[in-house]
């Protein structure tokens, strides 16, 4: 049962933090395609691990430089929009698993290519 709501507000406040940095935080930093992959709080809330996914790799380190000084101010956002008990203190992680099936993705497109250039190479030779 406590996992359940442990995994009830870790939605929540996925969903809660995505709209507060977007809506809310006005920095200029904070451009480009960004996206709250994931957030794991620990269970007695005191704690927080928000992983985001930046696609442009240009713009990664003014991304998280920019939530990690607008912390104080997305949590306190977060404080008034969710009713629990304690608001945990944020901590914005880098997400890469977007990146990595991007990537397996480009290599499995390369192979599927270079198979098929082989069935039609021995094809040609029957």
């Amino acid at each position: 049962m406590a996992n359940y709501r442990n995994d009830k507000i870790q939605e929540e406040m996925k969903r809660e933090l995505d709209r507060i940095i977007r809506d809310k935080v006005s920095d200029p930093r904070l451009t480009g395609t960004f996206s709250i992959t994931r957030v794991d709080v620990s269970k007695d809330l005191s704690h927080a691990k928000v992983y985001v996914s930046v696609l442009e790799d240009e713009l990664k380190e003014g991304i998280f430089k920019a939530l990690k000084s607008a912390a104080g101010f997305i949590r306190h956002e977060l404080m008034q929009s969710m009713i629990i008990r304690y608001t945990p203190e944020l901590q914005f992680v880098q997400d890469n698993n977007i990146e990595y099936g991007i990537r397996i993705d480009q290599l499995l497109k390369q192979v599927g290519a270079g198979t098929k250039k082989d069935d039609e190479h021995n094809s040609e030779e029957e």
